[in-house]
């Protein structure tokens, strides 16, 4: 009896063969005046009792003998029917007829059917009660697209009505373990390959704010499907956004890097030789794994008579440092240079300063040891909150517990962070300081003889 047209029902129901002549119409159309289905089957419910009773006054009329004159008014009766404004159902008090079963139409043949309504897909969903909606602001409109953009790229394009907390709740975690410097910088990995970085760098991940608000925006979408009866529920509500049980990451201890010193490599996509000297550099330098493995032989200089590293943008690859902050000269370490770090730069083969790694697919240089340390890491049996970004908080550590007279401003330069202090004199004044005291400040960092223990490079 329910037929949709537009976002509204209608009722429609055959006449039956015998009474076409007498009504002069083959079937009944009647706008139940609702886009909501159930409220459509309850006013339809009503529109079937009062039909049957014209049908039968009309089976009626035809036996008695001012037919015509009978006919005429139950015609009028008909028509008003169709113009009708249906009361809610709710207020509807009255006991109906049953009405007699109706012989099923003649099937249609398959060649005339009906195409089947297409399901709504989330995309479309979108641009149909979001970006088309004159009513919702340019943020609205803005964030809801970057929500559903990130549930398209992780799981693809799906109808809503599919779409439960199953899916919900693999979106809430994925959310959760992506860097927190997404989207600021352009990219071309999946995001469970941003996931994997972030895993693998220590990087910051998505706040549990960031992860609501992706969530609410997805919720707000559902709540509009869920009124017009798109959808049976919201899976998006209800959902625990604490960040309680994120893994803070912290320092080696001694023992750890001797247990790390100790293990035996077990990698075949990398050699053992790039493994020990990109943890050495780390180690005496707190740099990101990322930009020790993207050093190029022209990023080795001497500068005011000090070897150093420049971390520097990439114009020719696009790579660049996390942050600005992270534009930076770092002294090579003492060690380092006992090490035979500064031969590489006429030793190795290529571009790079550091050799034995590749370029993935997505670009990034190091990835493969990033993925081989963890492995190890896993082997050996540190704790979860020990990553490679664990080389940046020893650092860190020790430079502020060490007796020298370093400051604070000198530790933040060297690592590459935003000045701790935003007084004028840091803010203006912190790109001048000195190499020679950039070296001084590296130079404090210290470990025990057996941490990296025959560990060299020199031809």
């Amino acid at each position: 009896m329910l037929r949709v047209r537009g976002t509204t029902y209608h009722f429609r129901r055959i006449v039956p063969p015998a009474l076409r002549a007498a009504l002069n119409r083959r079937e009944i159309w009647v706008s139940l005046k609702t886009g909501y289905q159930n409220e459509a089957r309850k006013r339809a419910s009503l529109l079937h009792a009062r039909t049957t009773e014209l049908f039968s006054q009309v089976h009626l009329a035809l036996l008695e003998p001012d037919a015509l004159s009978r006919l005429e008014g139950l015609r009028v009766a008909l028509r008003d029917l169709q113009s009708v404004t249906l009361p809610s159902s709710a207020q509807e008090t009255r006991s109906v007829p049953v009405s007699p079963p109706m012989p099923k139409p003649k099937r249609q043949n398959k060649s005339t059917k009906a195409p089947k309504a297409q399901p709504l897909m989330l995309s479309g969903a979108l641009k149909r009660f979001v970006l088309d909606n004159p009513h919702a602001s340019v943020d609205t409109k803005k964030a809801t697209q970057r929500a559903v953009d990130l549930f398209l790229q992780a799981f693809g394009d799906a109808p809503v009505s599919i779409i439960g907390g199953e899916k919900a709740g693999a979106f809430r975690d994925l959310l959760f373990s992506l860097p927190a410097s997404l989207g600021k910088r352009k990219s071309s990995l999946t995001l469970e390959e941003e996931a994997q970085r972030a895993r693998e760098e220590g990087l910051p991940t998505l706040s549990g704010k960031s992860v609501k608000n992706h969530m609410m925006r997805l919720s707000a979408l559902w709540n509009q499907l869920h009124q017009r009866e798109l959808v049976t529920r919201n899976p998006w509500t209800g959902w625990n956004f604490e960040n309680g049980q994120k893994t803070i990451r912290r320092s080696w201890t001694a023992k750890e890097l001797a247990v790390l010193a100790s293990a035996s490599w077990h990698s075949t996509s990398v050699p053992e030789e790039t493994f020990r000297l990109v943890t050495l550099i780390a180690a005496y330098s707190g740099m990101r794994l990322g930009e020790i493995c993207t050093l190029r032989k022209e990023d080795l200089q001497t500068v005011e008579g000090i070897s150093c590293f420049l971390i520097r943008p990439h114009t020719e690859t696009g790579w660049a440092p996390k942050t600005e902050a992270g534009n930076r000269i770092v002294p090579v370490h003492s060690k380092l240079i006992e090490a035979g770090v500064l031969a590489l730069k006429d030793t190795t083969d290529g571009p790079y300063l550091i050799p034995g790694l590749e370029t993935s697919k997505q670009g990034i240089r190091g990835a493969a040891l990033g993925r081989a340390f963890s492995l190890l890491k896993t082997r050996i049996g540190l704790p979860a909150e020990i990553t490679f970004h664990s080389f940046r908080h020893t650092v860190s550590t020790q430079l502020r517990n060490a007796n020298a007279n370093i400051r604070e401003v000198w530790i933040d330069r060297l690592l590459g962070h935003e000045a701790s202090h935003k007084s004028q004199g840091t803010t203006t004044y912190l790109t001048s300081i000195s190499t020679t005291n950039l070296r001084q400040t590296v130079e404090a960092i210290s470990y025990p003889t057996e941490n990296f223990r025959g560990v060299n490079f020199k031809n």
